[in-house]
């Protein structure tokens, strides 16, 4: 049985995975930003804390909290975060703060916040959702993609500075799940012209058009991660959905293919070789 963490259960993943977890009998502390989240919690315990992420103030006390609540936590995941879609340039300072708020800076203070437990403790296992956006961005979320890539940089190099105290951590990267992340209560919209319609316009109604269609099963995704969790070894980073794997292979024969057809503009900047 495992003791977890879980930031932002009212819907999507977080909620799915919090059921998953409840169902066979694990304890779940969970935040939610107001109200109660609908959730069974079956043969598992559960506890509820409430906290609002752009709070930075309130986001150390709660991770206390949810220590105080357990003797350990097996599992901590940095799962709340919501996207912005739209062109760079109409995004407004007030999204832009607001969202790296909730989306880095929140995971960022949770960890730290956690860590001289977790060390103490000699082990557990930090996951952060990321996103595909966050490795293949899209010509239409621009900062959603940047925060996502930020998490995915923190989240490598986190793995290694804590490796030493018996600690894992990993990126989950979900594709597009059939949740309410392309609805109002989980996606907002940067006000723009017409001058994007051809990328950024295109990039929005594909996605518009996606909206309850989308291919990922969420229950499933928390049944990945229960087995992700249980692994010996498990991975430092973990794609979600056929689409994500879609998504992740193309970026990374398009980079490959560019390393090597500039690759002797690369090494031309080293210092000359002296024999």
């Amino acid at each position: 049985m495992k003791t977890w963490f879980i930031t932002g259960i009212s819907r999507g993943l977080g909620k799915a995975l919090a059921q998953a977890a409840l169902a066979r009998g694990d304890t779940v502390i969970g935040t939610v930003r107001e109200g109660a989240p609908a959730l069974e919690a079956g043969i598992g315990k559960l506890h509820v804390i409430p906290v609002d992420l752009t709070d930075r103030a309130a986001i150390a006390p709660a991770v206390h909290t949810a220590f105080d609540k357990a003797a350990q936590i097996d599992v901590l995941v940095n799962n709340a975060g919501y996207g912005l879609l739209g062109a760079l340039e109409e995004a407004t300072d007030a999204e832009f703060e607001r969202l790296f708020a909730v989306n880095v800076f929140a995971p960022f203070a949770i960890i730290r916040a956690a860590l001289p437990a977790l060390r103490r403790q000699g082990r557990g296992h930090i996951l952060n959702i990321t996103s595909i956006a966050g490795r293949a961005p899209a010509g239409s979320s621009g900062l959603y993609s940047a925060t996502k890539s930020a998490l995915e940089g923190l989240t490598q190099s986190l793995a290694q500075e804590i490796a030493p105290f018996g600690l894992k951590a990993t990126a989950v990267a979900p594709g597009a799940f059939r949740t309410d992340f392309l609805s109002e209560h989980s996606l907002r919209r940067s006000q723009g012209g017409a001058q994007y319609a051809q990328s950024v316009g295109t990039g929005i109604a594909r996605l518009d058009a996606m909206a309850g269609r989308q291919l990922g099963d969420p229950d499933q995704a928390a049944a990945a991660i229960l087995k992700l969790v249980d692994a010996p070894n498990p991975p430092l980073h973990l794609l979600l959905g056929s689409d994500a794997l879609r998504r992740a292979r193309e970026k990374l024969d398009t980079v490959i293919d560019e390393i090597d057809r500039w690759e002797a503009v690369t090494r031309s900047t080293d210092f000359a070789q002296v024999d």
